[in-house]
């Protein structure tokens, strides 16, 4: 039996379960492409990659391509370890 409490708060968002999501499939992903992909606003994506970031659960690398300024996300070893562990967490819970 696991107990609701060992299920980690970083990931309660669908947004946050979102970018998580992708970038345990994808090594990096641009700004655009993310928001796109979850089709949220650039606050809403700005936001939550930062919390997800000062967790450390995630990487961002600004930089500029050309005269673009380009922000790209990936996740760190940590991110995908909780992560996963939520995502076990999640499946124990429903009884799998």
């Amino acid at each position: 039996m696991i107990k609701i409490n060992q299920l980690n708060k970083e990931f309660e968002s669908r947004v946050r379960l979102g970018i998580m999501s992708v970038l345990m499939v994808n090594d990096w992903v641009d700004f655009s492409e993310m928001k796109a992909l979850l089709e949220i606003t650039d606050g809403n994506l700005a936001s939550h990659s930062n919390a997800l970031e000062k967790a450390g659960y995630i990487e961002v690398k600004k930089e500029f391509v050309g005269k673009k300024p380009k922000t790209s996300y990936r996740v760190t070893q940590n991110g995908r370890q909780a992560f996963t562990e939520h995502l076990d967490a999640l499946e124990k819970l429903i009884g799998r």
